[in-house]
């Protein structure tokens, strides 16, 4: 157990920060999923529509500074292929 003010405080923002970051890692999981679902659906509205609101979150955290501009993009890329292969097929 911590002694120190500062150490206390220390063990509060982790605390916080660890909450924070669970919610975003859980958010991309779930936002990508739904990419993921829509596509083995072979539903190309659902797909583009899935792939917008995943495109906009993932932006969003990468302004937050929760992960880095190049993994958003890369992400983001990787929905993208996937929701174009529906509209190929």
């Amino acid at each position: 157990m911590a002694h120190h003010k500062s150490a206390k405080k220390r063990i509060l923002q982790t605390a916080k920060r660890t909450e924070r970051n669970r919610y975003y890692r859980t958010r991309i999981k779930n936002i990508t999923k739904a990419v993921h679902e829509a596509v083995d659906a072979a539903d190309m509205t659902a797909a583009q529509e899935a792939f917008k609101v995943a495109n906009k979150q993932i932006h969003s955290l990468v302004s937050k500074g929760f992960i880095k501009k190049t993994t958003a993009a890369r992400k983001v890329s990787r929905l993208h292929k996937m929701v174009n292969k529906i509209e190929a097929a």
